[in-house]
């Protein structure tokens, strides 16, 4: 119980298993296993610690209401989580094969649109943009060719791209 609260869980469930190994008629070492499995994630083990405990002790209220009431809840909203979880993959799945339209990659008007756009990309690399900010705070933006190198005096203007 002190490894568990200091959130040891592998420990904790390795000395509940030998204190159930040493005394299995013990209802609370079976308790305190199935709090550490519990601890671990381990639902469907940690119900049936519990069910040994209470076989052991069938008058035992704190293991009725509280342990195994709230195992069952888990595991009752770990199969829930798991059919919501199921169902969407189902329904991702649906929508992914209907978004995708078949398309001709190979047809005139593709290879037309795609060279129009590489001819685009050309011509918009081939231009110089640059973004002038004056001392007073004025922004402008200035497109310079190759052949014109034309470039505003240095000592007014601060360059940026």
């Amino acid at each position: 119980q002190v490894l568990m609260s200091l959130h040891e869980m592998f420990p904790a469930v390795h000395a509940a298993e030998m204190a159930v190994q040493r005394n299995p008629r013990s209802w609370d070492a079976w308790q305190t296993l199935g709090r550490a499995q519990l601890g671990l994630g381990e639902i469907a083990l940690a119900i049936r610690s519990f069910q040994v405990s209470l076989h052991t002790f069938p008058m035992n209220p704190e293991v009725w209401k509280e342990d195994l009431s709230w195992a069952r809840k888990l595991q009752e909203q770990q199969k829930a989580t798991k059919t919501e979880s199921v169902q969407a993959l189902a329904k991702g799945k649906e929508l992914e094969q209907e978004s995708i339209p078949d398309y001709d990659f190979e047809s005139d008007e593709i290879v037309a649109v795609c060279a129009a756009i590489a001819e685009k990309e050309k011509a918009l690399s081939a231009a110089k943009t640059m973004v002038i900010v004056s001392a007073s705070g004025t922004v402008e933006t200035v497109t310079e060719q190759d052949n014109c190198p034309a470039t505003p005096d240095e000592t007014l203007f601060i360059r940026a791209r």
